[in-house]
């Protein structure tokens, strides 16, 4: 066991650049599938029923289908189509489509929980259509929304361990290659493992800050 750390703190330099692939990943697909999840979420409460159905066709699809299947359909799948992704671009778009319903779905939560009051005001105020969203409901869904924001990126970071299949470079990918080289198993994933939980201890930390502020401003 021993001897297995030691292969692994030899090549730590191969294991903390897949923490960094992982990381980065990670935050552009929780950026981009919660922008698009926001918008996700305005066609969900519209009072357009057809605009309704559509996007929640999209957010069912997107809860019912295994993360590891959608991933394989984007990198093997799109090519038949004329689409063709590099391995990275392919997860990275597996991952944001993936989360943007889950975001929605989030934020949808959130926002049916604001008092009508506050809507109502911003309507008398002469706040309409994207401008009430963006500068009376957003905010507040956004801060009521923490936690489970903060738990869907934790649910990213861990997702993104799936992109070893298509040779994204990741986290996982380098332990299992330090691992088939070595055979170093029991060290090299749990040395992922440890590295897997500062990433999410991080995604708490700042869940944490953000509740704070929330409260303070309640």
């Amino acid at each position: 066991m021993s001897r297995g750390w030691v292969v692994v703190w030899q090549h730590h330099n191969e294991m903390l650049s897949g923490l960094l692939n992982t990381l980065w990943i990670s935050v552009l697909a929780a950026i981009a599938s919660l922008i698009l999840g926001a918008g996700l979420a305005m066609l969900l409460m519209s009072r357009r029923r057809p605009i309704v159905r559509i996007a929640t066709t999209f957010v069912d699809a997107m809860r019912c289908v295994p993360f590891l299947l959608l991933a394989y359909i984007v990198y093997y799948g799109l090519p038949s189509l004329g689409l063709t992704l590099d391995n990275w671009s392919a997860g990275l778009s597996s991952l944001i489509l993936y989360n943007t319903g889950y975001m929605a779905e989030l934020l949808v939560a959130a926002w049916r929980s604001l008092p009508v009051e506050t809507i109502e005001a911003a309507h008398a105020f002469g706040f309409h259509g994207f401008g009430v969203f963006r500068r009376i409901i957003l905010p507040p869904v956004l801060l009521n929304a923490a936690p489970m924001i903060g738990n869907q990126v934790i649910q990213i970071v861990k997702d993104s361990a799936f992109l070893t299949i298509i040779a994204v470079t990741e986290l996982t990918h380098a332990a299992a290659s330090i691992q088939s080289t070595y055979y170093v198993p029991f060290a090299a994933f749990v040395a992922a493992v440890l590295l897997y939980w500062v990433l999410c201890l991080g995604v708490e930390q700042l869940v944490g800050f953000t509740d704070a502020v929330a409260e303070r401003r309640r």
